[in-house]
């Protein structure tokens, strides 16, 4: 019997026994599309949210806050330093400076938890109230639907204009009512609606940023009574070459603004939106370890049932080897025939499985996020030689056993 029958007769017996082929499979199957899925559905969440910060460009930086949420930074394991929040006066400075290098934003949030109202209509308590200026919507890549962008005068003496999401004009105005020079309450304040942003969706269920009103920042500096509101600095550098040496400039800027001590250390932090996507990535792959892990504790799970699946086939078809073996097959063929069914089985399950999880990683992606057809090729290759690898060793005990039985006590065998 030589190799190519060996094939022929393992397949053959793959389909003579379907019911237990398909059975089989599916253990496999269920493994390989929880593997492909999760890891699919990772890289699709990925994906979205690359998509949210790819509008910031390589050539932007952050100023805020130094410490968590402005307060207390640890110094060594031995003391907290309490550094002042960013004024607005503060940030207002700054953009007034770096004017001269390249242009820059200033923002804040007013409140998550605001409810906003025209006439009988209102929203529920959970619209978004931001300060921002006239260069927010650029640096930020938000997209206006219609209407128009704050102007440098309704910023500069903090005019009740607004814009709004879409999910606001959807929630406070009828189906082809123009909101544009409409009045709305915010906070108990009237102010003169002058444009809509365009629909960009959220994560999952929240869809905060089409449910959010922007005022003009000096406006929302006129609500900060308390000084408690956290201002944050979006600049961008001339040219992405230059983007070093301007964050240096800016940081110049920033520690003569706050008066900073020359043997202090910045009392404020810089974050470059490159450090942004490094991080994104690096906890992408954290969940890649994880769904790899969790994956494969499932592919063990599955290797385990098919190798019991197998050691009972060896059992039902003792006979069946006996005549083999007394026809001359010798125990390499027996056990040639054994894996190559386990790794057919395998096989056909896998093809199943990643097909499976290909779908269902890309329907968790997109309703996370709207986005297109993620098709994770790595993956996928990895799944298939995981395939190939588990039929060998959930095949190869089976097969060992099946090659070692004795021909007459197997044909004696019932």
């Amino acid at each position: 019997m030589n190799l190519i029958e060996n094939v022929r007769e393992a397949l053959n017996s793959v389909k003579v026994h379907l019911l237990r082929t398909v059975l089989t499979g599916a253990i496999i199957a269920i493994g390989i599309s929880s593997l492909v899925g999760m890891l699919t559905a990772i890289d699709g969440i990925k994906a979205q949210i690359a998509e949210s910060f790819a509008g910031l460009g390589a050539n932007s930086f952050e100023i805020r806050n130094r410490g968590f949420s402005g307060g207390r930074v640890v110094q060594e394991g031995k003391k907290e330093k309490t550094y002042p929040n960013i004024t607005y006066r503060e940030a207002a400075q700054f953009k007034k400076d770096y004017g001269s290098i390249g242009i820059s934003t200033i923002f804040t949030s007013v409140t998550g938890i605001a409810e906003i109202k025209r006439g009988s209509k209102k929203t529920n308590p959970n619209t978004r109230v931001r300060g921002a200026d006239e260069n927010y919507l650029a640096i930020k890549a938000v997209k206006l639907g219609k209407g128009r962008n704050f102007s440098n005068m309704e910023v500069r003496y903090g005019n009740s204009v607004a814009l709004i999401g879409k999910e606001i004009e959807e929630t406070l105005f009828n189906p082809g009512e123009d909101p544009i020079n409409q009045k709305i309450t915010v906070l108990g304040r009237p102010y003169t609606i002058v444009g809509v942003l365009d629909k960009q969706g959220g994560v999952g269920q929240d869809q905060g940023a089409d449910r959010q009103v922007l005022i003009p920042i000096e406006n929302a500096a006129r609500l900060d009574k308390n000084g408690n509101f956290y201002y944050r600095i979006t600049g961008v550098a001339s040219d992405p070459g230059k983007i070093e040496y301007e964050m240096g400039q800016a940081i110049g800027m920033m520690r003569k603004i706050r008066q900073d001590r020359v043997a202090q250390e910045d009392s404020f932090e810089l974050t470059k939106s490159e450090s942004v996507a490094e991080s994104l990535e690096e906890v992408a792959g954290y969940l890649r370890i994880g769904g790899f892990g969790i994956g494969f504790i499932t592919l063990l799970g599955a290797s385990i049932g098919l190798m019991n699946i197998m050691l009972v086939s060896v059992t039902e078809r003792t006979r069946e080897i006996g005549i083999r073996k007394a026809l001359g097959a010798t125990p390499l063929r027996i056990r040639q025939q054994f894996l190559i069914e386990a790794i057919v089985i395998c096989i056909l399950g896998g093809i199943f499985g990643m097909l499976l999880g290909l779908a269902i990683g890309n329907v968790i992606a997109n309703f996370i996020g709207p986005g297109g057809f993620l098709v994770p090729w790595v993956w996928m290759f990895i799944s298939f030689l995981i395939c190939i690898i588990v039929g060998l060793i959930a095949g190869y005990i089976p097969a060992f056993k099946a090659s070692k039985l004795d021909p007459i006590e197997s044909l004696r065998y019932e």
